[in-house]
């Protein structure tokens, strides 16, 4: 059933009352009525965690954190009610019983499953749950799968519907989610209430015609007429049994719903008016999803018709310790996607489903949803019926929540699974499940015709990891420190999965986590690896810092640790930049990737861009350059030159400037050319350096007929109008030279309409131009300066600061420290 937000404006209301919470050793209380002796107790929030609660009581610490699977957790409240009511949970994690004045209603097994009792209130009640040591469970006996994963432990996890979250070393902390995570909530049942027994609404997009149908159920309403609105206009429903009420309203020229990448991702209110009463059911989005290829020849995603670079990041949990299902968590991370250009982004099957405030934040945002099964390289027993039936019904009502949610595009049926059980040597037919490949497609049908269905990520080739079909899991460059050139070799289709380096936080982060020293086991510890693997992704990504910078990374490290992690930082971005200016070229196969992924779960150098206190790191200020809807991108090819590529996703056309300059090492420009160029909507173009210049040129160093005429090339696309640097991109043919001299590196602050801005030059190139700036973040940061370029950098979050903050700027090649603002300089 689709959500119904509100009744005559009332939604659910949650169980009111003062919750408490204590521990007990596992099957100490068989229920409510041992806990008389129980002393301990504190309060919890709920929705939340234990380790929440124990975390704000200051008896645990994220920082260390101890077990809490090896006990059992105790919730108790009371609340005054009277009559027949409806009690829903939406999230128990994970072996929950519960008890209403001292009878046991429900028990769930299941952390992805709402529930809805149905029961008799009796003036002042008493709730208890419990949720019962998942350690004693994980450590019965068990039947054991064909294949045992490294990633997570115990393998006995293949039984139990819970997160990966916790049990994974080397990938997240040890947080061990325990307790009513989602609302619990209370509908009135009585005959005078109105009551929707079922709810469906769906939403078709044909031409620029809007379709919205809808069908319900209602008990506690004698009206026999009813009206369903949307987008300004109405349309009657014919009521086709008592209380069942059906009918579909015809919306011509309705805005369509699109990834805020490529137009406005526009929203309409529906409610249904039924005599005196309205249902409000949310907002919809009228869009269509359609693949552009076929699935073997790799992932490709049409929206509207109109072919999206889908790129983005992994998604985890916004709040690792609470689990927080509210906006308000959700929203400073969802933005920062949002600004960083990401158009999609992917629950993996190793977290959990988020809440509906997820989702309708991705609505609003434009930002597409890739949803994962949480199934995830375990050989999970999906051929057992109860274990198949639970599955199914977490399917189901992942698809009522979201059915009017236009952001969820794609459903997975898990993550690395067939990848797991194909690289240990399994043929075919065991590592290719049945069931996300034979029945999910028609579970979602019914549901949700509009979505795509990949059966696994990764899939969809001779192996389930093969680069240049389906959808894969690309670590070329990367974990497998492949050259760049391997980006585009391996013909990459589409990337669920890229691009996961230790990614360095600012200073800033650093200093406040007491993470300065590269050298300490702190610092170890917070970097990622594989389970059981001899190699981490810090030395991944050191790997290409000796290869970007002709320098020995552990040397540095231990001898100039405040240097290494300057270039450190730049690497990672350096990495993602490149790889991603590979696969947007117009005759690149590639049609999408996520990187791994977008926070850190914990302190220190983790795969995310943005860091456990929720800063952008470098890395994420490079993804921001990549992902422009306007983009301009180079690529060597050799003996045909140095080819630009110019992107216009938007839907109006662009007249531009293209310009194209190589310098020498004392920054004498040796050869240029600029043109006017017009860009179509939702087109690219591209040209050689021969074409731009009309002439033969080495752009590329490629023929080597004598010393090199230059070390770089730098483009750049201009608005026509005003001269604004719309995009750039450069080229390194004698590699990047990190050797700190003068350079000329100024800036001054400037005021602009909204605050303070930062205007800088260099006389010279300067290498990743790094801004710190006290209380705001500069809108771009970790980039490149052409030699004699000049650069206004707006500074934002600024409602933090009175008067100029204090800015100091470095360039990694530059002798010059900057450092203007508060300190009258």
């Amino acid at each position: 059933m689709t959500r119904i937000i509100a009744i005559d404006g009332v939604s659910p209301q949650p169980v009111t009352g003062t919750w408490h919470l204590t521990l007990t050793p596992p099957g100490a209380c068989a229920g409510p009525g041992d806990l008389d002796t129980c002393a301990d107790w504190i309060p919890p929030p709920v929705p939340g965690t234990a380790a929440a609660a124990l975390r704000d009581a200051a008896r645990w610490s994220e920082a260390e954190p101890t077990p809490i699977h090896d006990r059992d957790v105790w919730y108790r409240t009371s609340f005054t009610g009277h009559g027949r009511e409806c009690l829903r949970f939406d999230g128990l994690a994970t072996l929950a019983e519960v008890w209403l004045n001292g009878v046991p209603v429900l028990s769930s097994r299941s952390m992805f499953l709402a529930h809805e009792v149905d029961v008799d209130l009796c003036g002042e009640n008493d709730l208890a749950i419990c949720f019962r040591s998942l350690a004693t469970e994980l450590a019965r006996p068990n039947k054991r799968g064909r294949w045992r994963p490294r990633l997570a432990t115990p393998g006995s996890l293949r039984h139990v519907r819970t997160s990966l979250l916790g049990f994974m070393p080397g990938w997240c902390p040890n947080i061990d989610a325990v307790g009513p995570y989602r609302p619990i909530t209370r509908i009135p049942l009585r005959e005078e209430e109105v009551r929707v027994v079922s709810a469906d609404l769906r939403t078709r997009l044909g031409g620029d015609t809007g379709r919205l149908s809808v069908s319900l159920e209602v008990e506690g309403v004698g009206a026999d007429r009813a009206v369903l609105r949307c987008d300004g206009r109405d349309a009657d429903l014919s009521q086709t049994a008592r209380g069942r009420f059906e009918g579909e309203l015809a919306l011509p020229g309705v805005e369509k719903w699109w990834p805020h990448t490529h137009g406005a991702p526009r929203l309409h209110a529906v409610e249904v008016e039924i005599g005196s009463h309205r249902l409000d059911l949310g907002r919809v989005g009228f869009r269509s999803i359609t693949l552009t290829r076929p699935f073997e020849e790799g992932l490709g995603l049409a929206i509207n018709g109109v072919p999206v670079f889908c790129r983005g990041a992994s998604w985890m949990p916004a709040d690792l310790v609470g689990l927080s299902g509210e906006a308000g968590t959700y929203r400073p991370l969802l933005d920062l996607a949002r600004e960083a250009g990401m158009n999609m982004l992917r629950v993996s099957g190793i977290t959990l489903y988020e809440s509906p405030a997820f989702h309708g934040l991705c609505d609003e945002l434009g930002i597409l949803v890739w949803q994962d099964l949480m199934l995830a390289n375990f050989d999970y027993p999906t051929d057992d019926p109860a274990f198949r039936a639970d599955l199914v019904r977490e399917i189901e009502q992942l698809l009522d929540r979201t059915q009017s949610s236009p952001s969820l595009c794609v459903i997975g049926g898990g993550s690395e699974v067939w990848q797991q059980a194909a690289m240990l040597g399994y043929p075919r037919e065991v590592w290719a499940g049945r069931f996300v490949a034979e029945e999910l497609p028609g579970i979602i049908k019914r549901q949700r015709p509009d979505l795509v269905v990949v059966p696994n990520s990764p899939s969809g080739g001779d192996l389930p990891f093969s680069t240049s079909a389906g959808v894969t899991h690309y670590y070329g460059v990367g974990a497998y420190k492949r050259p760049f050139e391997d980006a585009r070799r391996a013909e990459v289709g589409f990337a669920t999965e890229c691009l996961a380096f230790a990614n360095v936080p600012e200073a800033a982060t650093l200093a406040q986590l007491g993470l300065t020293d590269p050298t300490s086991e702190r610092w170890s510890a917070g970097i990622p690896r594989d389970r059981g693997a001899d190699w981490d992704f810090e030395g991944v990504r050191d790997h290409y810092l000796a290869q970007l910078y002709g320098v020995d990374a552990d040397q540095l490290r231990r001898e100039d640790p405040e240097r290494y992690l300057m270039l450190a930082r730049a690497t990672s971005g350096e990495c993602m930049e490149t790889t991603f200016s590979e696969w947007r070229r117009a005759r690149s196969p590639t049609a999408g990737g996520l990187v791994w992924f977008l926070r850190d779960l914990g302190p220190g150098a983790g795969w995310g861009v943005v860091d456990v206190l929720g800063q952008p790191k470098p890395a994420w200020y490079a993804l921001k350059r990549a992902f422009r809807s306007l983009q301009l991108g180079l690529s060597d090819e050799g003996l045909n030159g140095l080819h630009l590529h110019v992107q216009n996703e938007t839907a109006a056309p662009v007249s531009a400037q293209l310009r194209i300059t190589f310098t020498d090492a004392a920054s004498r420009v040796v050869a240029s050319a600029e043109r006017a160029v017009e860009l179509d909507p939702r087109a690219s173009q591209s040209w050689s350096s021969t074409e731009l210049l009309g002439r033969f040129f080495d752009a590329t160093d490629a023929y080597r007929f004598g010393p090199p005429a230059h070390v770089l090339g730098h483009a750049s696309l201009l608005d026509a109008a005003d001269g604004t640097v719309i995009a750039e991109a450069f080229h390194f043919p004698q590699g990047r030279d990190p050797e700190p001299r003068k350079i000329g590196l100024a800036a001054e602050l400037v005021a602009d309409g909204a605050g303070w801005a930062l205007r800088l030059s260099s006389e010279s190139f300067a290498l990743s131009v790094q801004i710190e700036a006290e209380g705001v973040r500069a809108s771009d940061n970790w980039f490149h300066l052409a030699p004699g370029a000049t650069r206004l950098v707006p500074l934002v979050d600024r409602e933090q600061v009175v008067g100029p903050p204090r800015v100091t700027l470095r360039a990694i090649n530059g002798i010059e420290v900057v450092r203007i603002g508060r300190d009258g300089s």
